[in-house]
């Protein structure tokens, strides 16, 4: 008990400890943690398949091979105590993937926000300001459907070396510090991405990218730079956002053409309706064709419930570790767009 009591303690001084972004900055997402994820990446970047998968099949078998030798040992003293015992085993687990979560990637929460890294200036973002990004979307996505769609995507599991390198530059400009692209892998957690609308994910223990199966050629290099970004410990959801743009930008047509078709729909849902209908109308037939292949693919794939109770949960766990917006945060990015000189 003493032991549990020491973990207990020292996951609860964590929850709330440290409180200053900067010192967060400074010791951990500046300094030891870029270390860690190229240490980490490079790793996982050598196995095929997801070692998230493993880690989640060995946490299972752990949690129940713990509940069933503590309820063979307690139940002699009763239900009560075997039960109290099972829950104090459990909280322990608990708080040793907690602290392991910090330790490898959590602590990212905690850091400054962008807008100390970048020359943002709130007074740029006007509605005048959105109505002329938004019809940029528009002249972008169609100059570039065509060049896009003649460029190949690298097949499963393989890193795009331009998107790499469009990343590092982003990173080195952004933060100053290097890290180490990881290869998209599917998972066995596709099924639940899939009927959740999930694109992606980033496991924040061996420092994967782990995509959706379904994703069309025009969403997969926007979606893969943002899950670039979270390894590179940019943990709120608008500022991935906002570094996968950027780093998409800096990559080829295809890479150019994903950031644009993504911002589009930021952008044009923000707007008023009688702003966003004659902008909407300028979109060419090969965009809005990617975008109703889009939609339906989340159609075909899409489960109302388990996607409402996913999207539910993840906007709790985000407010949990600090991102006061939750799953708002996401649409940060036009005022991320807007805000900033690019």
């Amino acid at each position: 008990m003493r032991g549990r009591a020491i973990v207990w303690a020292t996951a609860a001084v964590a929850a709330v400890l440290p409180r200053s972004g900067g010192f967060v900055e400074r010791w951990y997402s500046s300094g030891v943690f870029p270390l860690f994820q190229r240490t980490i990446t490079s790793i996982s970047n050598w196995v095929p398949f997801a070692l998230f998968d493993v880690l989640l099949a060995v946490v299972g078998v752990c949690v129940m091979v713990a509940i069933v030798s503590v309820v063979r040992r307690e139940r002699r003293h009763g239900l009560l105590l075997a039960g109290l015992a099972v829950m104090a085993r459990l909280t322990t687990i608990t708080a040793v993937a907690y602290l392991a979560f910090l330790v490898a990637w959590g602590f990212n929460y905690r850091r400054a926000p962008i807008t100390t890294r970048v020359d943002y200036d709130a007074s740029r973002i006007t509605p005048e300001g959105a109505r002329r990004l938004a019809a940029e979307t528009v002249a972008r996505v169609n100059a570039l459907h065509d060049t896009a769609h003649r460029e190949a995507w690298p097949a499963s599991g393989r890193v795009d070396p331009v998107l790499a390198k469009a990343f590092d530059d982003v990173q080195r400009a952004i933060g100053g510090a290097r890290f180490i692209p990881a290869r998209p892998k599917w998972t066995l957690l596709d099924l639940y991405f899939r009927r959740a609308g999930v694109a992606g994910m980033t496991d924040p223990y061996f420092l994967e990218s782990l995509i959706a199966s379904d994703l069309l050629v025009v969403e997969q290099p926007f979606v893969v730079a943002h899950e670039w970004s979270h390894l590179a410990g940019i943990a709120d959801e608008g500022e991935a956002n906002y570094a996968g743009w950027l780093t998409c930008l800096r990559g080829s047509p295809l890479h150019q053409y994903s950031a644009w078709l993504f911002l589009y729909g930021e952008v044009i849902n923000g707007l008023p309706p009688r702003d966003a209908q004659p902008i909407a109308q300028a979109l060419a037939e090969g965009p809005r064709a990617d975008l109703l292949a889009i939609r339906e693919r989340l159609r075909q794939q899409l489960d109302p419930t388990v996607s409402a109770v996913g999207w539910r949960v993840y906007d709790q766990y985000l407010k949990a570790n600090r991102v006061d917006e939750g799953t708002d945060s996401y649409a940060e990015v036009t005022r991320l767009v807007l805000g900033t000189a690019q």
